[in-house]
C-alpha cells in the first residue's frame, strides 16, 4: 500500500531543479501570497520596535497633588464648619434677599426672607442707596422686630443730619444697611438681645470608583515585535503589558477627574432611581467645578488689567488670601503674559520683563511664573487638563481656577487632634484591616493568584474618596461666556 496523498499526508515532492539565477515562486516565498504573510517572510522590513510617543505624556493627573493633600476617613460622610462674617450687613439684591426702604417718612426698613434681622435697637448703622452707593446716611436704630411692634424683618433708623431719609431715598428704593456701632444716652440700660455666633456646615460623601482589565491566559504567553513602554514605567514585548499598564494610568487619571468634575445627586432624579439604586442623596460627591460655581466666584472672560482688578475687588471681599495659585490653560496663560507684559511696553531700549537685562544673544522670556497685584501674589502654571483634547481642553469653557494657598485648622475626629490642612484636600476611606486609597488586585490562572477556574488574568482597582473644598468663597473658577 502507498502514501495517500490526496490527504496531504507526505508522499508527494518534486524533482524540478532551479539553475536558473532568478527569483521564482520555486525557490523564495511569494511576499504578495497571503498564505506567507503573518508566518514568515523572505525579506523583512525594517522594524522600529518602539512604539512613538506622538502625544507626549498622555497623563492628565497630578495637579491635586500639587494643591492639595490626601487623608484617610473611617465614615461615610466628612463633615465640616466654617465661619460666618463677623460684622453685619445687608445689600439689597433682585429677587428674595431685598433689603428696601419700605416707608421713608418714618425711617422703616425691610429684610427680604432669606435675610436673619439681627439689627438691636440702638446700634449706628450706614444707610446708602443700593444702586449707586452713595447718599449716605449715618442713622441710629429706634425699633426693631416683633418687641417694637413691627414685624421680625423690620426695623426703623433716624438720622443724624436730617429729619427724615426722605431727602435722599424714597419709599420702595433699595438700601444698603452697614451697622458700625451703637450710641446709648446716659444712665440708660444695657443693649438688649446678644449675638450669638452661628457657623455654616458643609459635607461631601465619597464615592467608590472602579476599573477592570482582562486577558486571556494564552495571551500573556503572547510575544510580539513591537517594544512597549508606557508612562508606568512598564516595557516588554509581551503587549498586554501595555494594556494593563495603560488601565492603571487611566483609573489614576479618573481618581483626580471625578474629583475635580463630580456632582451630587439630586433627590429623584433617574441616576438615583435607575442607575445606584440609592434614595435621597447618598450618590455622588462635590467636585472641585460644583463647589466653585455653588459656594464660590465665577469670573467670566478675564482679558485685560481691568478684569484682574476686579477681580481682586472681590478677592478683598472675601478672605483676601495673599497666595493664590492660578492653574490655566494655554489662551488664558498667554493672555495674562500679555497683560503683565503690557506694562513695560514703554521701556525706550526694548523689552524688559523680569529683573533681567535683555541683550541682542540673550533669548528673550516672553512668560511670567508669578506676579504680584495689589496685596496679592499669583502664582501661574499650565494645566494640563484644560489643555489636552482629550479631556477638558476639547470644551473649551473653563480656562483656569484660582486657588488659595491657605490652610486650616480642624479637629480630626479620626486622628483626635487638631490637623492643619490646605483648603482643597482629598479624604479616602481607610482603616486598620483595609485602606481603599488606591486598592488593586489579580485574579485568575495568571501568577500566584488563582481565585477562579477560569484561564484568565484579571487586574482590578477601587478606590473610594471624595473631595474636600474649604473656604470654597476664596476660590474663583474662570470660563468664557
Amino acid at each position: 500500500m502507498g502514501f495517500n496523498t490526496s490527504l496531504g499526508l507526505g508522499g508527494s515532492y518534486s524533482l524540478t531543479g532551479s539553475p536558473s539565477q532568478i527569483v521564482s515562486a520555486n525557490t523564495y516565498f511569494d511576499l504578495a501570497n497571503t498564505a506567507n504573510q503573518g508566518w514568515a517572510q523572505q525579506y523583512l522590513p525594517e522594524l522600529y520596535e518602539q512604539e512613538v510617543e506622538r502625544y507626549g505624556n498622555r497623563t492628565i493627573g497630578g495637579f491635586l497633588q500639587m494643591v492639595g493633600a490626601e487623608m484617610p476617613m473611617s465614615s461615610d460622610q466628612v463633615v465640616w464648619s466654617e465661619q460666618n462674617r463677623l460684622h453685619l450687613a445687608y445689600k439689597n439684591k433682585s429677587g428674595n434677599e431685598s433689603c428696601v426702604i419700605t416707608t421713608v417718612s418714618s425711617g422703616l426698613i425691610t429684610l427680604g426672607s432669606d435675610y436673619v434681622n439681627s439689627v438691636r435697637v440702638g446700634a449706628t448703622v450706614i444707610v446708602t442707596d443700593a444702586s449707586t452707593g452713595l447718599k449716605t446716611n449715618y442713622c441710629r436704630v429706634e425699633k426693631s422686630g416683633t418687641a417694637d411692634s413691627l414685624t421680625a424683618q423690620q426695623f426703623t433708623v433716624k438720622p443724624y443730619k436730617t429729619a427724615t431719609l426722605s431727602a435722599d431715598l424714597s419709599d420702595a428704593d433699595g438700601v444698603n444697611v452697614f451697622v458700625v456701632g451703637s450710641e446709648f444716652a446716659k444712665g440708660s440700660g444695657t443693649m438688649s438681645n446678644g449675638l450669638k455666633p452661628t457657623f455654616t456646615k458643609f459635607d461631601n460623601r465619597p464615592v467608590i470608583i472602579k476599573d477592570y482589565f482582562k486577558i486571556s491566559g494564552s495571551d500573556t504567553a503572547q510575544i510580539g515585535w513591537i517594544e512597549t513602554t508606557d508612562e508606568a514605567g512598564q516595557s516588554g514585548y509581551s503587549w498586554y503589558l501595555k494594556s494593563a499598564g495603560e488601565t492603571r494610568l487611566r483609573f489614576e487619571d479618573y481618581l483626580e477627574t471625578t474629583m475635580i468634575e463630580a456632582q451630587k445627586g439630586v433627590p429623584g432624579s433617574s441616576t438615583a432611581d435607575t442607575d445606584m439604586g440609592i434614595a435621597g442623596e447618598n450618590f455622588g460627591t462635590e467636585g472641585l467645578f460644583e463647589a466653585i460655581e455653588t459656594r464660590g466666584n465665577v469670573f467670566e472672560d478675564l482679558a485685560s488689567l481691568a478684569d484682574f482688578d476686579t477681580l481682586l475687588k472681590n478677592l478683598d471681599k472675601q478672605g483676601a488670601i495673599e497666595e493664590n495659585m492660578l492653574y490655566v490653560n494655554r489662551e488664558l496663560a498667554l493672555t495674562l503674559d500679555d497683560m503683565v507684559a503690557g506694562l513695560n511696553a514703554n521701556y525706550a531700549n526694548g523689552t524688559s520683563y523680569g529683573v533681567f537685562n535683555n541683550d541682542a544673544d540673550m533669548a528673550l522670556n516672553l512668560g511670567f511664573s508669578a506676579f504680584r497685584r495689589g496685596s496679592y501674589d499669583f502664582y501661574k502654571s499650565d494645566w494640563k487638563y484644560l489643555n489636552d483634547a482629550a479631556a477638558r481642553g476639547g470644551f473649551g469653557d473653563v480656562s483656569g481656577v484660582l486657588i488659595p494657598a491657605g490652610t486650616s485648622t480642624v479637629y480630626d475626629q479620626s486622628l483626635g487632634k487638631n490637623m492643619t490642612r490646605p483648603f482643597l484636600h482629598v479624604r479616602y476611606r481607610s482603616s486598620e484591616t483595609d485602606d481603599r486609597r488606591l486598592k488593586s488586585w489579580v485574579t485568575g490562572s495568571v501568577g500566584s493568584a488563582s481565585y477562579t477556574g477560569e484561564d484568565i488574568m484579571e487586574v482590578h482597582y477601587l478606590s473610594e474618596r471624595c473631595l474636600v473644598v474649604q473656604g470654597a468663597n476664596n476660590f474663583v473658577m474662570l470660563k468664557e461666556s
